[in-house]
């Protein structure tokens, strides 16, 4: 399915949100989705910018827009599964309610972005189009859920 379709799903439910947001929780949609579902939510690779991870395509869907509202990305029907709305709304649930710049922050601190900046060779506050690689994005978030659930037992 296309990015913009996660990104216009996240729009209408929960509403106008900073372009910067939109990345941050359509990125999380995406790592999430390849732990929980063992698949990508979307084909279009995710970027290691300066201020955290973007993909450039949906970039280019509300480039100069501080704020993006429902219907700003796409109209009309949206190309989601079942198990896609489940991973979405559990990233909402646990990510929706965190700032543009808690999230931005968040990413920074995570190895799936500084790998990508260290493969660019880019310092903080670099511009960079390295992608942010899905099997990093997968073993860092399994890894998450694999201590969650050792902390458990």
């Amino acid at each position: 399915m296309p990015v913009r379709d996660v990104a216009e799903y996240i729009l209408r439910r929960n509403g106008e949100m900073t372009a910067m947001k939109l990345q941050k929780l359509v990125y999380y949609a995406q790592a999430w989705s390849l732990v929980w579902d063992e698949r990508p939510l979307f084909d279009e690779k995710i970027e290691a910018w300066a201020n955290g991870p973007v993909c450039r395509s949906l970039y280019s869907a509300h480039h100069r827009q501080f704020s993006v509202g429902p219907n700003q990305i796409k109209t009309g029907e949206l190309d989601l599964d079942e198990r896609a709305t489940n991973t979405v709304h559990a990233v909402l649930s646990f990510y929706g309610d965190k700032s543009a710049q808690w999230l931005s922050d968040l990413t920074h601190l995570e190895t799936p972005w500084v790998r990508a900046r260290m493969r660019a060779d880019v310092q903080d506050g670099t511009p960079s189009d390295e992608e942010i690689l899905l099997s990093d994005m997968h073993e860092y978030y399994s890894g998450l859920v694999n201590v969650e659930n050792n902390e458990q037992a």
